[in-house]
């Protein structure tokens, strides 16, 4: 069967959901071969994937995952999940797990899900566990700190044992040069299923198949953003798989019961300071810790506080508690300022009594 989905997929023609189905349940069948997994991997992003597939799988494996029991309470105020898909070669300091710790000492609730570096030298749950927030709870505790936390982290592999099937045919991909569906696939499968998301995108051809993806997944509202970041040494565009504090950012924004929207934002726009790429640099998950935690106590004011202020407004705005990206800067530098973002710190490091 997955052959014959190569086939239809290298002629140019969209998979069905049914087809989708069945591609999902090859690709998670351990007697079917790496190379052939890898094969229809390559086929369908040579033909370039549409919203409708994206969504398509992304469904199919969100039902394949540990589920999550989100608090009825939790789910009436909505859930927000604030991710990037990695991939953009940037070495940034951990951005968008920054703005997710900023949107929650501001009241919102947030399920960040994510994984260890892949791509990087530092993702969102090693700088985690290096604040000491923890990381790998079972499912009925990241519902408990949830509640009466607001924030807990859920980690991918946890919650997705399936990928461990699909993980030799992506490597092998990676051998070829290939990216594939999985590259964008991750955001998309947060087991608390949010209300409203922030995703960063690492080109910008991708906002809007993303947003419509997210929109079909069931999303209330949200933004798929990529920000531009300059030029890489051949003179081609560099962008981030965030918001933009050094360059135009390019977003995508939907709500329940209207389209998707495209517009841009500009450094311009607010009252950043001048910086470059390498004032955005990270290190390893101790040295990121470390940054993170002088920004939400208020000791650094530079580049990379405002890099996150940008990003936590966004987060903010897509969680309704903003009327624009430009209030949600401000609401977040506030919930800075006030020390609502050191104590939201020193809450989910303390030590955990169950409810």
């Amino acid at each position: 069967m997955l052959s014959e989905l190569t086939v239809f997929a290298t002629r140019g023609d969209q998979l069905s959901r049914d087809q989708v189905a069945s591609a999902v349940r090859a690709l998670i069948d351990e007697t079917v071969s790496v190379a052939d997994k890898a094969d229809f991997l390559e086929a369908l992003a040579r033909k370039g994937e549409t919203p409708g597939e994206i969504s398509a799988f992304a469904a199919e494996l969100r039902a394949k995952a540990v589920g999550l029991a989100v608090p009825e309470p939790v789910r009436k105020a909505g859930l927000l999940d604030v991710v990037g898909t990695g991939g953009d070669r940037a070495g940034t300091l951990n951005l968008s797990t920054a703005a997710a710790l900023v949107a929650a000492a501001a009241g919102v609730y947030v399920a960040k899900h994510g994984n260890r570096a892949i791509t990087s030298q530092c993702g969102s749950a090693d700088v985690l566990q290096a604040l000491g927030v923890p990381t790998e709870c079972e499912p009925e505790e990241s519902s408990a700190r949830l509640r009466a936390r607001g924030f807990t982290f859920l980690f991918a592999p946890r919650y997705h044992p399936a990928f461990r099937t699909i993980a030799p045919a992506r490597a092998l991909c990676a051998e070829r040069g290939r990216r594939t569906i999985f590259n964008f696939l991750g955001p998309l499968l947060n087991p608390a299923r949010p209300t409203f998301q922030l995703l960063g995108v690492p080109s910008p051809e991708w906002c809007e198949p993303l947003a419509l993806a997210l929109q079909r997944l069931g999303v209330r509202r949200g933004l798929v953003v990529c920000g531009r970041a300059g030029n890489w040494e051949d003179g081609e565009p560099r962008y981030l798989d965030e918001l933009s504090t050094l360059g135009e950012t390019r977003v995508a924004s939907f709500q329940t019961g209207s389209g998707v929207a495209l517009s841009s934002l500009r450094p311009a726009d607010f009252t950043f300071q001048p910086a470059t790429l390498s004032d955005l640099a990270g290190g390893d998950s101790a040295q990121n810790a470390q940054q993170i935690r002088r920004i939400l106590t208020g000791q650094e004011r530079g580049p990379q506080r405002d890099a996150v202020l940008l990003n936590a407004g966004a987060a903010l705005f897509a969680a309704g508690r903003a009327s624009s990206i430009h209030e949600g800067c401000l609401l977040a530098q506030g919930v800075i300022a006030r020390g609502d973002a050191g104590r939201k710190l020193d809450e989910l490091t303390a030590p955990w009594t169950q409810p």
